[in-house]
């Protein structure tokens, strides 16, 4: 089975990425036909616009979460990259609070001037604990 790592929280597309620059992309849900071995997956959302022609639906990624079925992880920060790289004239707000299955294993994962980059928690001793 491997090593578990979780990743809580959702990155947001800002602004939204539309249908047709996702509509092939393997970081689709599974629903949508995405890859099933990926760590990460787009959030999509559908909304419903009334024009001359009738309802249309609109759909666009608004974010990035982890895919909960198979909360591996192994290549969360590359795969994050590969989604910053593939958007370049979008922002991405939030982060990743990851969490291992050893004891102390914590980091978080946010976007930082278009570089996926992990961040390690230190610890310090309080000033009067010598």
């Amino acid at each position: 089975m491997g090593y578990i790592t979780y990743a809580r929280g959702v990155i947001r597309i800002e602004p939204p990425v539309p249908w047709g620059q996702i509509k092939d992309s393997p970081f689709l849900p599974n629903d949508r036909g995405g890859d099933r071995g990926l760590d990460i997956h787009l959030v999509i959302e559908t909304s419903e616009r009334e024009t001359d022609e009738g309802v249309l639906n609109v759909v666009v990624a608004t974010g990035i979460e982890e895919r909960h079925d198979e909360p591996r992880n192994y290549y969360i920060v590359d795969q994050l990259q590969q989604l910053v790289d593939a958007f370049p004239d979008h922002s991405f707000v939030g982060r990743f609070d990851c969490e291992g299955e050893e004891a102390g294993d914590l980091w978080r994962l946010k976007v930082v001037n278009g570089k996926a980059t992990r961040f390690e928690p230190t610890i310090t001793w309080p000033a009067d604990s010598e």
